[in-house]
């Protein structure tokens, strides 16, 4: 990795060549969610990004390798840190359900990564094969890593004996539909939903109906 002055040492044509994968994963990401996976053309993002087409495929094969890259890129590190965050949180796991939740929705539900869900929601089953990466990357990833928390709640004596499964979906399913709503009816103006209040909501009940019998969890 070369340091800031080492950039700035290079003839001005490498450092623009250095930086084209970012470029062109940048100018995917907005094609992506503006348009849908269908409808976005490999010569616009090279056109987007300032490049020609012939370029873009000095770096990624096709179409599905450049949407691979921007997943990976831009999603998947969100989850790495989440699960080194419940790997090394010592407090009452409603705690941590609350900072993975609005964590995810910082990171993800409020920028325009959330796009990408509305995209695999809406075309996923005319690309299984991109339908399989993206749950192989981002779903299933995401999934087990709630319900590590519900299951770390259940053993900890923290959260009543659950399906963890069942719970994690649960409780994903409202948070999806908050990034729906995001690109949908509130793109729109209509009946806007405020989202750190709909997630406070969210964390609450969910603390609640965790709670083992007897008990109040903080």
């Amino acid at each position: 990795m070369p340091t800031a002055a080492e950039a700035k040492a290079k003839p001005r044509w490498e450092r623009r060549k250095d930086a084209r994968p970012q470029e062109l994963l940048s100018a995917a990401l907005d094609l992506f969610v503006e348009r849908g996976y269908a409808a976005t053309r490999l010569d616009e993002v090279a056109a987007c990004a300032g490049v020609s087409k012939g370029t873009l495929y000095l770096y990624f094969d096709n179409k599905e390798e450049l949407f691979k890259a921007v997943v990976r890129e831009n999603m998947v590190p969100p989850l790495a840190d989440a699960e080194d965050m419940i790997a090394r949180f010592d407090g009452h796991s409603s705690q941590l359900l609350r900072l993975c939740i609005h964590g995810w929705w910082d990171k993800i539900g409020a920028t325009r990564l959330s796009g990408i869900s509305k995209l695999m929601m809406a075309e996923s089953g005319n690309f299984p094969d991109v339908a399989r990466f993206y749950h192989e990357e981002v779903v299933s990833r995401g999934e087990a890593l709630i319900r590590r928390i519900v299951e770390r709640g259940i053993a900890m004596d923290e959260f009543r004996p659950v399906d963890a499964t069942v719970a994690t979906r649960v409780i994903i399913a409202p948070v999806l539909m908050l990034m729906m709503w995001r690109h949908s009816l509130h793109a729109c103006h209509l009946d806007p939903i405020e989202p750190n209040a709909f997630l406070d909501c969210l964390v609450d009940l969910l603390t609640r109906g965790f709670e083992p019998a007897g008990a109040r969890s903080c």
